[in-house]
C-alpha cells in the first residue's frame, strides 16, 4: 500500500514536470518565432514605379507621344541635343512652404491616400529616395509629399524624413 502512494505521488509529479517543461517549450518557440521580423511586402506598383519612373524623365517628350518622334530623333542628332536642355534645367518651382528632403525610414515608406493609417495605399518611396515635402497634417503627424521627378503626391508618417540642404 505504501509502494503504491509513493507510485501515485512520482507520477503526479512527473506529469507535472512534463506538463511545466511542455508548456515552457511552446511559449519559447513561439517567443522566438514573434522575435524575427517578418520580410518586407512588396506590392505591385513598388518597385516598378520607381524603376519605371527614371527612364521617363531622360527621355524627350516628343518621344513619349509619337512613334514617328522617336525615328527622328535617331536619324537627326540635332532635335535630341536641343529637346534634352529644355527638360533638365527647367525644374519646377517648389510651392510656398514646400521644401526638399529624403526618405530616412530604412524599409521605404507605403505613400497614402489620406493621411491615416487606414488609407488606400497609392505607392511606395524607397530609402534614401528624393522627395519634396508639401505640407504637414494639423496635428504634425503626417507629410504629404511628391516623389521628386515624378507627379506622383501622396502622405507618409511624418518623422520618417529628413531635410535636405538645398545648394
Amino acid at each position: 500500500m505504501l509502494s503504491g502512494f509513493i507510485k501515485f505521488i512520482l507520477g503526479f509529479f512527473l506529469a507535472i514536470a512534463v506538463l511545466i517543461g511542455g508548456g515552457a517549450a511552446i511559449g519559447l518557440y513561439f517567443m522566438n518565432r514573434t522575435g524575427i521580423p517578418p520580410a518586407k511586402p512588396v506590392f505591385s506598383n513598388d518597385s516598378p514605379s520607381v524603376k519605371a519612373q527614371a527612364p521617363k524623365a531622360t527621355e524627350p517628350k516628343g518621344a513619349k507621344s509619337t512613334p514617328g518622334a522617336k525615328a527622328e530623333s535617331s536619324s537627326s542628332p540635332t532635335s535630341t541635343p536641343t529637346e534634352s536642355p529644355k527638360a533638365s534645367p527647367s525644374p519646377k518651382p517648389l510651392p510656398s512652404g514646400a521644401y526638399r528632403g529624403r526618405v530616412s525610414w530604412r524599409e521605404g515608406l507605403s505613400l497614402r491616400s489620406q493621411p491615416n493609417q487606414e488609407a488606400e495605399k497609392v505607392g511606395g518611396v524607397g530609402f534614401n529616395q528624393k522627395i519634396i515635402i508639401l505640407e504637414q497634417s494639423e496635428d504634425k503627424s503626417w507629410q504629404k509629399i511628391r516623389l521628386e521627378g515624378s507627379e506622383q503626391e501622396g502622405w507618409v508618417k511624418a518623422g520618417n524624413t529628413q531635410k535636405v540642404d538645398e545648394q
